[in-house]
């Protein structure tokens, strides 16, 4: 039997999980597998708000890829994708290319701007280490700055959060809880600090459970979160935005703008010819593209239908883990001529953090408020780490401030 060639693109949630579970289950004289990432390390990106409000360090969210994924049996190259050629079965790198039996592409998302004007240029994102690093360092900056300039400037504390999804809230949060910190240490009086969420929605959290929403909104109002809903913005700009609501213009002073309501399929995936649905492979059961038997997709990159409602399920993290691990499977099925298994997502539930010890769940059909709900998030990324790399991996990264 020939050894096969696979290659993974993307360390994220499904290509970590999914060369973790290959390294177990080939051996090496049947398969080679490269996995190939532009860092040398996964970092957990349901934790990036933390990092970029600076409740939580960024090194705690790394994870080497080295301390999971054993070199001997996977090969690890660190360069960026270029653009993927799956009729020559090659993938472009920046410094050179790699030829594939199998090709598995997680490569996540990218930020969405929708065309409104100044977000590229003036708006932060939390999309990746880098990003939520330097979030927090502009927010020091701007605390550190307030009282060195002979005009005080109220758009250095004026913190506007476009998107009241699952990152501007949870975000938000975090925030909440960092500015009493910020605060003493700059000596600014908290009163003057805003922070505003704004959604275009009638509500923050559209589709979620309306007490959840109502108990998430309370708690963020407590803790000096302001809504704006209903509010479209329409341009950002170095020192303030502008937006629509109700049919008038308004804007607002601001030098921190962090633009969390758009994400998209990485752009690599549609400019490389592979039949696409709003940028996401919509993939056959088996996770595999409908134009290729030779290259299945992951994560932000694949579309999957709900067959009941018609709806995409959502690409969050719980369902690419679990893709991980069907198409880990599946490969191994391909290289032994075996039936593939169909992917069905498990939805157990969803968790939105408000900030250490604060959160809402919808867990089993059970509604979870504050703590329990703090607890059971903590848990659940306690549980992948378990499962990525053991209980070694999660002794060194889990989170198990239950209590305060």
């Amino acid at each position: 039997m020939n050894k096969k060639h696979i290659v993974i693109l993307g360390a994220g949630y499904g290509g970590m999980m999914t060369a973790a579970k290959l390294q177990k289950n080939l051996h090496p004289n049947e398969a080679e597998i490269t996995l190939i990432n532009k860092n040398d390390y996964h970092y957990q990106t349901t934790w990036l708000h933390e990092n970029a409000a600076g409740t939580l360090h960024h090194d705690r969210t790394k994870i080497k890829i080295k301390d999971v994924i054993d070199s001997n049996k996977v090969k690890i190259v660190l360069d960026e994708v270029k653009c993927i050629k799956p009729e020559e079965k090659a993938v472009k790198l920046q410094n050179g290319a790699i030829h594939y039996d199998t090709l598995i592409i997680g490569l996540g998302f990218e930020t969405a701007t929708f065309g409104i004007p100044g977000i590229k240029e003036h708006a932060f994102t939390i999309g990746n280490i880098n990003n939520a690093r330097l979030l927090r360092e502009h927010l020091d900056f701007n605390f550190a700055s307030y009282h060195n300039e002979l005009e005080k400037k109220n758009a250095r504390l004026n913190i506007v959060i476009g998107g009241g999804g699952f990152t501007g809230i949870e975000f938000a949060g975090e925030l909440a809880n960092r500015i009493p910190q910020l605060c003493e240490e700059y000596d600014i009086e908290k009163a003057q600090v805003r922070i505003i969420i704004m959604e275009g929605a009638a509500t923050v959290l559209p589709g979620f459970d309306e007490q959840l929403v109502e108990y998430a909104m309370n708690s963020l109002e407590s803790r000096g979160v302001e809504f704006i809903n209903g509010a479209l913005l329409r341009e950002c700009k170095k020192d303030s935005i502008v937006y629509e609501k109700d049919g008038k213009l308004c804007e607002l002073p601001t030098m921190t703008t962090i633009w969390a309501a758009g994400v998209r399929a990485n752009s690599i995936v549609e400019k490389s010819g592979f039949e696409t649905n709003g940028g996401k492979v919509e993939v056959r059961c088996d996770m595999r593209t409908p134009d290729f038997e030779d290259v299945f997709v992951i994560g932000d990159c694949a579309l999957i239908k709900n067959q009941e409602t018609g709806r995409a399920y959502p690409p969050t993290a719980q369902i690419a883990i679990q893709q991980a691990e069907t198409v880990a499977n599946n490969v191994k099925a391909s290289i032994h001529q075996e039936e593939m298994d169909s992917f069905t997502p498990n939805l157990q539930g969803t968790i939105t953090s408000l900030g250490n010890n604060d959160a809402i769940a919808e867990v089993f059909g059970r509604k979870l408020f504050g703590w329990k709900a703090s607890c059971m998030k903590k848990m659940s990324d306690n549980r992948y780490l378990l499962k990525l790399g053991g209980l070694s991996l999660l002794m060194k990264k889990g989170k198990f401030n239950f209590f305060y």
